[in-house]
């Protein structure tokens, strides 16, 4: 009987990455979710959704590369590693990931356009510039829309002290 447990052991530690990937990974965030949505608080909202985002990231790099991945021994155990370090609150892990690596990629518009292709120039097309957006404006709706819309941006620039109504301060 001794040696029947022993085993038993044997087998649970050989196999710990296979067992405890998915309650780290799908059981606690489920059942951690679901608290989140019961609460009012955002906060626990935005840890949860940010960790299924990079559980979603981490699944399609996996399924990309999984034949690479088989030659990598480690790569369960590391997988297990960076998960916990993304789900357990203390370290924060997701929210870390989050706005250092993805935000970045798709809310700043500088890093999306890394492989920016520009359209070709039609020869009769103008530039999509400020002068021909307003020229478009203007010939949709008229000159003194066009200065009312002028007026209200400087009363409200005058009224706050110096804004520029173009700039998204956001990011």
């Amino acid at each position: 009987m001794g040696s029947g447990a022993g085993s038993f052991l044997k087998v649970i530690l050989k196999n710990f990455d296979v067992l405890a990937g998915p309650v780290v990974s799908l059981v606690y965030p489920l059942y951690a979710s679901v608290r989140a949505i019961e609460t009012k608080s955002p906060i626990d909202d935005q840890q949860w959704l940010t960790y299924w985002v990079l559980y979603s990231m981490i699944t399609l790099f996996e399924l990309t590369f999984a034949k690479l991945l088989e030659w990598i021994p480690i790569w369960p155990y590391a997988k297990l590693i960076l998960t916990c370090w993304l789900v357990i609150p203390y370290f924060s892990g997701a929210a870390y990931v989050y706005d250092h690596y993805v935000r970045p990629l798709f809310v700043n518009q500088q890093t999306v356009n890394i492989w920016y292709v520009p359209k070709k120039k039609d020869v009769f097309s103008k530039p999509d510039d400020i002068l021909s957006a307003a020229e478009k404006y203007i010939a949709q709706n008229g000159t003194d829309d066009f200065k009312k819309i002028i007026n209200k941006a400087d009363k409200s620039r005058s009224s706050e002290g110096y804004s520029n109504i173009f700039e998204d301060d956001r990011y």
